[in-house]
């Protein structure tokens, strides 16, 4: 499916529901089954909501691929992180030569791994990073501004970012893609993905704030300040995604709700890793709410306020295994579970064809 998408409206206006008739013949198939009523749980849900988003009762995951956004942050000035910031290139370099914890879970569930250059400080030519199948540059500046002092990027520029991210996923779908993972990389972004949640949920900085990769208790309470300071000189309008975005978010995380938007609009399910993920899955939702529909939720990580995330969007994590890395790690392993919902659904045998006696 080609786009000709010149505008973040466009895309918006061409966003469409799912297939609730899909998802109503699914649900008739599911009950024919050779297993007492849902005896196989949410893997039912899962694989009729997948009839539903491709509109099909044929759906098909085997093509899996996850993309992983980058992007460094000009928050990280006001002692919000633990990590310096080289470390987001360095760790793209990792990713390039297939080292990281994204790489292995892909490689386990059969997922290709796309790295995107949103918003990295560094160069990516000064570490030796060339532009091909696996890694794109589509850089809107070289890191986010502080947005404690003022907004973390032009309206401009979020839009543009959402729509880079919008484009890179299409292009995979055109390709084959079947479904989509959303990943990150970036220092100091659990700092504008705790502000997006909680500028979008109402939920308080003390429940949506965590420690991201280890913060401890003073830079915790620096983390707060800063996120309550950018608050209050930014005024974000919750009702405007793409001004909360621009005002405390960044450019993966832009990116993110790109890929988000762009499985919607051509039909495709998208896996939701965790907390930064969620962060752009929340910006995606607010700009468009039917972009939920084509939404699963991989995991429940560890940062605490995810799951009030997940609750605002209505998602049910797939899996809760304490993983609080990113990358796209914990949507990359739940992609398995959608595909083994997709072989329950076509291949167990309904009573008929099993000869098996239904119940009275």
């Amino acid at each position: 499916m080609e786009t000709n998408i010149k505008n973040l409206q466009d895309v918006l206006d061409n966003i469409q529901p799912i297939d609730e008739s899909m998802v109503e013949q699914a649900k008739e198939h599911t009950a024919k089954l050779a297993v007492p009523p849902r005896a196989l749980g949410r893997l039912h849900d899962i694989g009729e909501k997948l009839c539903g988003i491709m509109g099909s009762q044929d759906p098909d995951v085997a093509s899996k691929a996850v993309i992983v956004m980058a992007g460094d942050h000009g928050i990280v000035d006001e002692g919000v992180s633990a990590f310096p910031q080289e470390v987001t290139g360095e760790m793209v370099k990792n990713f390039l030569a297939g080292g990281a914890g994204i790489n292995c879970l892909c490689r386990h569930v059969g997922a290709k791994v796309i790295v995107v250059d949103m918003g990295m400080k560094v160069d990516p030519m000064a570490l030796g990073l060339e532009t091909g199948d696996i890694f794109f540059s589509h850089k809107i500046a070289p890191g986010t501004e502080n947005f404690a002092k003022g907004p973390a990027m032009t309206k401009e520029q979020a839009e543009k970012a959402i729509l880079c991210g919008f484009e890179r996923a299409s292009a995979l779908i055109n390709e084959g893609v079947q479904v989509l993972g959303t990943g990150d990389m970036g220092i100091g972004n659990t700092t504008p993905s705790a502000a997006i949640g909680a500028v979008l949920t109402g939920a308080s900085l003390d429940d949506m704030t965590g420690r991201g990769t280890g913060v401890d208790d003073e830079g915790l309470q620096r983390k707060k300040a800063a996120i309550q300071k950018g608050i209050d000189v930014n005024q974000p309008d919750p009702k405007d995604g793409l001004d909360v975005l621009a005002k405390v978010g960044g450019y993966e995380i832009a990116g993110i709700a790109g890929i988000v938007l762009a499985a919607a609009y051509h039909k495709k399910p998208v896996v939701i890793d965790g907390f930064i993920s969620t962060a752009g899955a929340l910006i995606a939702h607010a700009l468009c709410p039917l972009a939920g529909q084509y939404m699963f939720a991989g995991h429940c990580s560890e940062e605490p306020g995810h799951k009030l995330m997940l609750d605002h969007l209505g998602l049910k994590p797939i899996l809760d295994l304490g993983l609080r890395l990113g990358e796209g790690t914990g949507g990359a392993l739940a992609m398995n579970i959608l595909e083994a919902s997709v072989k329950v659904f076509k291949e167990v045998l309904t009573f008929e064809q099993a000869g098996v006696t239904n119940k009275e």
